[in-house]
């Protein structure tokens, strides 16, 4: 199932939730403040952390989080203008830094103008088959008529996607986001709930406009190639891996995440996503962040180094970078904080260095996955590719281990050490080390 080369196959995300990260007011107030030129300041960081792409959650005016969208053409009030965010993108690209925008297209919010129009004149509103409603019932906002919300959120009006209007409206945007910000892709919201006819029209739609536009979508279960192949996708949230990832650090078990790899990556041609280019992450806007889910600070670093040795495409939550702390569990406003200005520590440091690694190794963008050495507490994947090797070596150990496997080579460099490797006589793994090796 090898698809298409794009641009993110060998890009590193840095992902950035604006409302929180420029410190706007939850609901909006309406006040036109300047917030998002602040990303500007942001833009030496991100490509000191390696990343070539940002990923933006929403921007768009909204009614409260960003996801419950007003008007898709129009930068909320409480980050700033249109012309303010276009000097965030020009800035970014000149950093050479993609950018890509959360495209929420399943639903909007109920301050949407053609909504209000419904709620206004119900039967007689020209926009009441935008939305799945039934004037026979009534809304527990006692709208006078029942609407379908998402997941039965019904602050989240779900758009009729089968309605040319609406998907006329939604293409008219993204035409808007294209070529008035210049943006490099899309990522594309509860991407599992947009109707599949509505995804082909888009990706036909993008094709034709910028053939290298990117269109990511949000998935968390399933079979991800129905989504990403040629006619709709390029790539999709790599969910099913995500728990793995930390788990097996904090159960001491990985055989979790790498039986998850093999069996959905591996050579094989029966492995569900052989040659898919997923997102990966190991925290975002929506989940606990990884230094406050790890039982062990000493195995951040590890963790790291997995997510960017394993197939796909890596992505970093703002803060996390340096460590940042906030759980689920004190609501999404914990997990969107503002940050004065960022941080570069040693984990920063190690990021940088994977990320360097990831957009140097094709190995690491384009290679199959074999596991030569795997224990409860210790790792090896190897990567292969058009003739490059290299191995991702993990040890969540507090004592040393030698791992002793045909590599192939005698020697490599060490993309975490900076140094060389030798394979001769074994492998010693230093506790809780991690490990990137390019055979030479």
């Amino acid at each position: 199932m090898e698809q298409n080369r794009n641009w993110g196959c060998e890009a590193v995300f840095y992902q950035i939730y604006p409302l929180g990260l420029c410190g706007a007011p939850f609901a909006n107030d309406g006040i036109q403040e300047h917030r998002i030129l602040k990303v500007i300041d942001w833009a030496e960081h991100i490509a000191k952390c390696g990343c070539n792409a940002v990923y933006f959650s929403p921007v768009f005016e909204s009614d409260t989080h960003g996801y419950d969208t007003r008007d898709y053409c129009k930068i909320d009030v409480r980050l700033g203008t249109n012309e303010d965010f276009k000097r965030v993108v020009d800035a970014l690209h000149e950093n050479g830094i993609r950018v890509v925008l959360d495209g929420v297209f399943n639903h909007v919010g109920r301050g949407f103008p053609q909504f209000r129009d419904v709620c206004e004149k119900k039967w007689d509103s020209p926009y009441r088959d935008w939305f799945i409603t039934n004037f026979d019932g009534n809304s527990c906002y006692n709208d006078g008529f029942w609407y379908e919300g998402w997941e039965g959120h019904y602050e989240l009006v779900k758009l009729n996607l089968r309605n040319p209007a609406v998907v006329s409206h939604i293409l008219d945007a993204v035409r808007f986001w294209v070529e008035y910000f210049g943006i490099d892709g899309i990522r594309l919201d509860v991407a599992y709930s947009l109707d599949f006819d509505f995804l082909r029209t888009l990706r036909r739609f993008t094709d034709s406009l910028r053939p290298d536009l990117l269109l990511i979508g949000e998935l968390l279960h399933g079979d991800y190639s129905r989504w990403v192949n040629p006619e709709m996708l390029h790539s999709a949230t790599n969910y099913e891996c995500y728990k793995g990832l930390y788990s097996s650090f904090n159960s001491l078990n990985m055989f979790e995440i790498c039986h998850s790899l093999k069996n959905r990556f591996g050579p094989e041609q029966w492995c569900m996503y052989r040659g898919l280019h997923l997102l990966c992450f190991v925290d975002n806007h929506d989940v606990t962040r990884i230094a406050s889910i790890l039982s062990n600070p000493a195995h951040l670093p590890l963790v790291y180094t997995m997510l960017f040795g394993m197939p796909g495409i890596p992505c970093i939550y703002y803060g996390s970078e340096w460590g940042a702390r906030a759980e689920k569990k004190d609501g999404d406003p914990a997990l969107r904080p503002c940050f004065e200005k960022p941080e570069f520590n040693e984990l920063t440091a190690l990021i940088s260095r994977l990320a360097e690694a990831h957009k140097s190794c094709k190995a690491l963008c384009y290679g199959d996955i074999k596991i030569p050495v795997l224990t409860n507490q210790q790792c090896i994947l190897q990567r292969d590719f058009e003739g490059e090797r290299v191995f991702v070596a993990i040890n969540a150990s507090d004592q040393p281990y030698t791992a002793h496997f045909d590599a192939g080579y005698g020697l490599a460099d060490d993309f975490v050490t900076g140094g060389t490797h030798d394979f001769g006589g074994g492998s010693l793994l230093e506790p809780m080390s991690c490990h990137i090796w390019r055979c030479k």
